[in-house]
Protein backbone atom coordinates (compact mmCIF):
# COMPACT_ATOMS: atom_id res chain seq x y z
CA UNK A 1 0.00 0.00 0.00
CA UNK A 2 1.54 3.28 -1.13
CA UNK A 3 0.43 5.24 1.95
CA UNK A 4 2.23 2.79 4.23
CA UNK A 5 5.23 1.54 2.24
CA UNK A 6 8.40 2.90 3.83
CA UNK A 7 6.50 5.01 6.38
CA UNK A 8 7.76 5.53 9.90
CA UNK A 9 4.99 4.16 12.13
CA UNK A 10 4.55 4.23 15.90
CA UNK A 11 2.05 1.88 17.56
CA UNK A 12 1.41 2.32 21.28
CA UNK A 13 0.11 -0.50 23.45
CA UNK A 14 1.53 -2.90 20.87
CA UNK A 15 2.75 -5.65 23.17
CA UNK A 16 -0.40 -7.65 22.41
CA UNK A 17 -3.98 -7.49 21.20
CA UNK A 18 -4.99 -4.86 18.66
CA UNK A 19 -1.70 -3.00 18.93
CA UNK A 20 0.38 -6.06 18.08
CA UNK A 21 -1.92 -6.84 15.15
CA UNK A 22 -1.52 -3.27 13.85
CA UNK A 23 2.26 -3.41 14.23
CA UNK A 24 2.43 -6.71 12.34
CA UNK A 25 0.22 -5.44 9.54
CA UNK A 26 2.14 -2.18 9.07
CA UNK A 27 5.41 -4.12 8.98
CA UNK A 28 3.96 -6.57 6.44
CA UNK A 29 3.03 -3.58 4.28
CA UNK A 30 6.62 -2.37 4.28
CA UNK A 31 6.52 0.21 7.05
CA UNK A 32 9.28 0.84 9.60
CA UNK A 33 7.58 0.22 12.93
CA UNK A 34 8.25 1.37 16.48
CA UNK A 35 6.57 -0.96 18.96
CA UNK A 36 5.61 0.71 22.22
CA UNK A 37 4.26 -0.89 25.37
CA UNK A 38 4.58 -0.36 29.10
CA UNK A 39 5.81 -3.97 29.28
CA UNK A 40 9.32 -3.80 27.83
CA UNK A 41 9.56 -7.58 27.29
CA UNK A 42 6.32 -7.67 25.30
CA UNK A 43 7.38 -4.68 23.21
CA UNK A 44 10.71 -6.33 22.42
CA UNK A 45 9.08 -9.65 21.54
CA UNK A 46 6.77 -8.05 18.96
CA UNK A 47 9.52 -5.80 17.61
CA UNK A 48 11.88 -8.76 17.18
CA UNK A 49 9.13 -10.72 15.41
CA UNK A 50 8.43 -8.01 12.82
CA UNK A 51 11.88 -6.47 12.46
CA UNK A 52 10.76 -3.33 14.26
CA UNK A 53 12.19 -1.20 17.05
CA UNK A 54 11.04 -1.52 20.65
CA UNK A 55 10.50 1.75 22.52
CA UNK A 56 8.89 0.78 25.83
CA UNK A 57 7.42 3.22 28.32
CA UNK A 58 4.52 5.58 28.90
CA UNK A 59 2.79 6.19 25.56
CA UNK A 60 2.41 9.87 26.46
CA UNK A 61 6.14 10.41 26.63
CA UNK A 62 7.81 8.42 23.85
CA UNK A 63 7.22 10.56 20.75
CA UNK A 64 10.70 12.08 20.82
CA UNK A 65 12.44 8.74 21.36
CA UNK A 66 10.30 7.10 18.69
CA UNK A 67 11.07 9.89 16.23
CA UNK A 68 14.79 9.44 16.83
CA UNK A 69 14.47 5.67 16.40
CA UNK A 70 12.83 6.23 13.00
CA UNK A 71 15.55 8.58 11.81
CA UNK A 72 13.83 11.84 12.66
CA UNK A 73 10.37 11.41 11.16
CA UNK A 74 7.11 9.86 12.33
CA UNK A 75 4.64 9.48 9.46
CA UNK A 76 1.90 7.49 11.21
CA UNK A 77 1.10 7.50 14.91
CA UNK A 78 -1.32 4.89 16.25
CA UNK A 79 -2.71 5.99 19.62
CA UNK A 80 -3.76 2.50 20.58
CA UNK A 81 -2.85 2.14 24.27
CA UNK A 82 -5.91 2.20 26.48
CA UNK A 83 -7.42 1.06 29.77
CA UNK A 84 -10.83 -0.59 30.13
CA UNK A 85 -11.89 0.99 33.41
CA UNK A 86 -15.15 -0.39 34.71
CA UNK A 87 -17.38 1.00 37.43
CA UNK A 88 -20.01 3.67 37.90
CA UNK A 89 -20.00 7.28 39.04
CA UNK A 90 -18.77 5.84 42.35
CA UNK A 91 -15.50 4.60 40.86
CA UNK A 92 -12.51 6.04 42.68
CA UNK A 93 -10.90 9.30 41.65
CA UNK A 94 -7.78 7.33 40.76
CA UNK A 95 -9.78 5.13 38.36
CA UNK A 96 -11.28 8.14 36.62
CA UNK A 97 -7.92 9.92 36.50
CA UNK A 98 -6.15 6.94 34.93
CA UNK A 99 -8.89 6.52 32.32
CA UNK A 100 -8.68 10.20 31.36
CA UNK A 101 -4.90 10.13 31.26
CA UNK A 102 -4.49 7.01 29.12
CA UNK A 103 -7.61 7.11 26.94
CA UNK A 104 -7.65 10.86 26.22
CA UNK A 105 -4.68 12.87 27.44
CA UNK A 106 -2.11 10.48 25.97
CA UNK A 107 -3.66 11.27 22.57
CA UNK A 108 -3.57 14.99 23.27
CA UNK A 109 0.08 14.89 24.34
CA UNK A 110 1.07 12.85 21.29
CA UNK A 111 -0.70 15.23 18.93
CA UNK A 112 0.92 18.22 20.65
CA UNK A 113 4.34 16.67 20.04
CA UNK A 114 3.66 15.55 16.46
CA UNK A 115 1.64 18.36 14.91
CA UNK A 116 4.32 21.06 14.54
CA UNK A 117 6.36 18.82 12.21
CA UNK A 118 3.32 17.41 10.41
CA UNK A 119 1.78 20.82 9.74
CA UNK A 120 5.10 22.23 8.57
CA UNK A 121 5.55 19.49 5.98
CA UNK A 122 1.85 19.19 5.17
CA UNK A 123 1.41 15.51 5.94
CA UNK A 124 0.89 13.14 8.85
CA UNK A 125 -1.49 10.40 9.90
CA UNK A 126 -3.02 10.01 13.39
CA UNK A 127 -4.81 6.74 14.12
CA UNK A 128 -6.94 6.63 17.26
CA UNK A 129 -8.11 3.28 18.58
CA UNK A 130 -11.36 4.40 20.17
CA UNK A 131 -14.16 1.82 20.60
CA UNK A 132 -17.80 1.51 19.68
CA UNK A 133 -18.27 2.71 23.27
CA UNK A 134 -17.01 6.08 22.06
CA UNK A 135 -19.95 6.30 19.67
CA UNK A 136 -22.50 4.51 21.84
CA UNK A 137 -21.71 3.50 25.44
CA UNK A 138 -20.89 0.41 27.48
CA UNK A 139 -22.92 -0.84 30.41
CA UNK A 140 -21.05 -1.21 33.68
CA UNK A 141 -18.14 0.98 32.59
CA UNK A 142 -18.69 4.69 33.13
CA UNK A 143 -14.99 5.74 33.11
CA UNK A 144 -14.33 3.75 29.95
CA UNK A 145 -17.44 4.98 28.12
CA UNK A 146 -16.95 8.62 29.03
CA UNK A 147 -13.25 8.73 28.14
CA UNK A 148 -13.74 6.86 24.89
CA UNK A 149 -16.30 9.50 23.94
CA UNK A 150 -13.52 11.97 24.70
CA UNK A 151 -11.02 10.10 22.53
CA UNK A 152 -13.48 10.09 19.63
CA UNK A 153 -14.24 13.77 20.09
CA UNK A 154 -10.53 14.63 20.05
CA UNK A 155 -9.91 12.60 16.88
CA UNK A 156 -12.90 14.30 15.25
CA UNK A 157 -11.63 17.73 16.30
CA UNK A 158 -8.16 17.02 14.91
CA UNK A 159 -9.61 15.96 11.59
CA UNK A 160 -11.96 18.87 11.09
CA UNK A 161 -9.32 21.38 12.22
CA UNK A 162 -6.30 20.23 10.22
CA UNK A 163 -7.42 18.11 7.28
CA UNK A 164 -6.90 21.01 4.85
CA UNK A 165 -3.29 21.16 6.06
CA UNK A 166 -2.50 17.55 5.21
CA UNK A 167 -3.39 15.77 8.46
CA UNK A 168 -5.25 12.48 8.01
CA UNK A 169 -7.07 11.09 11.04
CA UNK A 170 -8.69 7.70 11.48
CA UNK A 171 -10.90 6.69 14.42
CA UNK A 172 -11.23 2.93 14.81
CA UNK A 173 -14.39 1.97 16.71
CA UNK A 174 -14.75 -1.81 17.12
CA UNK A 175 -17.08 -3.60 19.48
CA UNK A 176 -15.68 -6.73 21.13
CA UNK A 177 -12.20 -7.83 20.11
CA UNK A 178 -10.71 -11.06 21.46
CA UNK A 179 -7.99 -9.61 23.67
CA UNK A 180 -7.05 -9.56 27.34
CA UNK A 181 -8.98 -6.30 27.63
CA UNK A 182 -12.18 -8.04 26.55
CA UNK A 183 -11.59 -10.81 29.07
CA UNK A 184 -11.29 -8.15 31.79
CA UNK A 185 -14.79 -6.77 31.10
CA UNK A 186 -16.36 -9.71 32.93
CA UNK A 187 -20.08 -10.47 32.77
CA UNK A 188 -20.94 -7.19 30.99
CA UNK A 189 -18.53 -8.08 28.21
CA UNK A 190 -19.88 -11.61 28.08
CA UNK A 191 -23.39 -10.24 27.56
CA UNK A 192 -22.70 -7.39 25.15
CA UNK A 193 -19.40 -8.01 23.41
CA UNK A 194 -18.45 -11.68 23.31
CA UNK A 195 -21.23 -12.86 20.95
CA UNK A 196 -19.90 -10.76 18.06
CA UNK A 197 -16.23 -10.49 19.08
CA UNK A 198 -13.64 -10.50 16.30
CA UNK A 199 -9.92 -11.23 16.20
CA UNK A 200 -7.40 -8.33 16.43
CA UNK A 201 -6.30 -9.07 12.89
CA UNK A 202 -9.78 -8.09 11.64
CA UNK A 203 -9.26 -4.65 13.18
CA UNK A 204 -5.96 -4.32 11.33
CA UNK A 205 -7.73 -5.34 8.10
CA UNK A 206 -10.37 -2.65 8.67
CA UNK A 207 -7.73 0.02 9.31
CA UNK A 208 -5.80 -0.79 6.14
CA UNK A 209 -9.00 -0.63 4.13
CA UNK A 210 -9.90 2.66 5.81
CA UNK A 211 -6.49 4.13 5.01
CA UNK A 212 -6.80 3.02 1.39
CA UNK A 213 -10.27 4.61 1.14
CA UNK A 214 -9.20 7.69 3.17
CA UNK A 215 -12.03 7.30 5.69
CA UNK A 216 -12.13 8.95 9.11
CA UNK A 217 -14.54 6.57 10.87
CA UNK A 218 -13.52 2.92 10.68
CA UNK A 219 -16.03 0.31 11.87
CA UNK A 220 -14.66 -3.24 12.06
CA UNK A 221 -18.21 -4.19 13.12
CA UNK A 222 -20.30 -2.63 10.30
CA UNK A 223 -23.52 -2.97 12.31
CA UNK A 224 -22.29 -0.20 14.62
CA UNK A 225 -23.23 2.30 11.90
CA UNK A 226 -26.88 1.33 12.30
CA UNK A 227 -26.72 1.59 16.08
CA UNK A 228 -25.11 5.02 15.79
CA UNK A 229 -27.81 6.19 13.40
CA UNK A 230 -30.56 4.86 15.69
CA UNK A 231 -29.01 6.65 18.66
CA UNK A 232 -28.96 9.95 16.79
CA UNK A 233 -32.43 9.57 15.30
CA UNK A 234 -34.26 8.71 18.54
CA UNK A 235 -32.06 9.06 21.65
CA UNK A 236 -34.83 8.24 24.12
CA UNK A 237 -35.78 5.02 22.38
CA UNK A 238 -32.13 4.04 22.10
CA UNK A 239 -31.50 4.72 25.81
CA UNK A 240 -34.62 2.77 26.77
CA UNK A 241 -33.32 -0.20 24.82
CA UNK A 242 -29.92 0.15 26.46
CA UNK A 243 -31.58 0.35 29.86
CA UNK A 244 -33.30 -2.96 29.13
CA UNK A 245 -29.85 -4.38 28.46
CA UNK A 246 -28.64 -2.89 31.73
CA UNK A 247 -31.51 -4.57 33.59
CA UNK A 248 -30.74 -7.88 31.90
CA UNK A 249 -27.13 -7.56 33.01
CA UNK A 250 -28.14 -6.78 36.58
CA UNK A 251 -30.05 -10.06 36.79
CA UNK A 252 -26.84 -11.94 35.93
CA UNK A 253 -24.77 -10.24 38.61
Amino acid sequence: MEAVQGAGVVVTGAGGGIGAALARRFAAQGARVVVNDLDADKAKAVADEIGGIAVPGDASLIVGEARDALGGTVDVYCANAGVASGGSEAAGENVWALAWDVNVMAHVRAAHALLPDWLERGSGRFVSTVSAAGLLTMIGAAPYSVTKHGAYAFAEWLSLTYRHRGLKVHAICPQGVRTDMLDATGSAGDLVLQPTAIEPEAVADALMKGIEEDRFLILPHPEVAGYYQARAADPDRWMTNMNHLQQKWETTE
